[in-house]
């Protein structure tokens, strides 16, 4: 990757970053996700109004161009997410959390909740956090086949951990998982499930973080 293809405004600048997605998303002006409306639609603005946010005149919500996007219910600034999303994209021998935490000036954990959300968007074609609205996602997990360096006993240390969300009515995502602790699964459930959520699990604690 050359030293000037992260050069655009907006890998930098996060007003810029908001206007490129603006772009590639609603060529024709804003369309609101909730009832699709494209007219009275208004720019927030004030001191504690987010970047990018938009509110509709007809159904009342308030939105930007991240909702149903990869880059939905995060923290990280835009221009960063597009930072990762090209580095991910353009790398021949591929881009490891390590080194998207390097370069862009993110923590380690930040850096794994973004590649994962981008590789799993990248796998499926889309991502959309599940639990959108307040929808139930039910989360559990599993055990299934052997580990082929570890001989079979009684208990589940020779098998391999599945975790899998289930929106209720809708979709259902599988991870195999290193572990069932919190720092195994905890990470995984803040990328795919939005913060709005309900969720419901079994009385696995890691899950209750």
């Amino acid at each position: 990757m050359s030293s000037s293809a992260l050069s655009a405004k907006f890998f930098y600048d996060e007003a810029a970053a908001y206007a490129k997605l603006e772009s590639l998303l609603w060529p024709d002006g804003p369309v609101c996700p909730r009832c699709g409306c494209v007219d009275r639609i208004t720019i927030v603005s004030g001191k504690t109004a987010r970047m990018g946010l938009k509110r509709c005149g007809h159904c009342k919500r308030q939105f930007t161009a991240t909702v149903g996007t990869v880059f939905e219910s995060s923290h990280v600034k835009l221009n960063l997410w597009l930072q990762a999303s090209h580095m991910l994209c353009t790398s021949k021998k591929g881009m490891s959390s390590h080194q998207i935490h390097r370069t862009i000036g993110v923590t380690y954990r930040t850096a794994w909740f973004m590649t994962h959300r981008l590789r799993e968007a990248m796998r499926s074609g889309e991502f959309v956090p599940f639990g959108g609205n307040g929808n139930i996602v039910e989360v559990d997990e599993t055990f299934i086949g052997q580990k082929t360096d570890m001989p079979k006993r009684r208990g589940f240390a020779h098998k391999h951990a599945v975790l899998s969300l289930v929106e209720r009515g809708g979709r259902v995502r599988s991870f195999h998982v290193e572990g069932t602790s919190a720092v195994h699964l905890v990470p995984i459930l803040r990328a795919n499930i939005a913060k709005e959520a309900s969720v419901m699990t079994d009385e696995l604690a890691s899950t209750h973080t």
